[in-house]
């Protein structure tokens, strides 16, 4: 019997932002949110730049030009806010 193992990253398909979360949809059926307070520039953005967004690599990482942020699915998997987000918080 032969069989790999595949383990393929999880990509976003989705995202949208309601007035307190980021919400994203993973290409395993995941659907993941975190608090928009996490990502400072996010929180302060209004809704239409909040919809400006590309999806990198595929879906590996999401990315707000106007806005200068960047935010990766691995990174919110394991729970990590924004280095701002952080430095605010210690």
């Amino acid at each position: 019997m032969s069989f790999f193992a595949f383990d393929a990253a999880p990509l976003a398909t989705a995202v949208r932002c309601t007035d307190a979360e980021l919400v994203v949809t993973i290409s395993d059926g995941r659907v993941l949110s975190v608090p928009l307070a996490w990502f400072p520039r996010l929180a302060r953005a209004s809704a239409a730049q909040l919809g400006r967004f590309e999806l990198l690599g595929g879906g590996d990482g999401i990315h707000w030009p106007e806005l200068d942020e960047d935010v990766s699915i691995r990174g919110l998997l394991e729970g990590r806010p924004s280095i701002e987000y952080r430095a605010k918080s210690a």
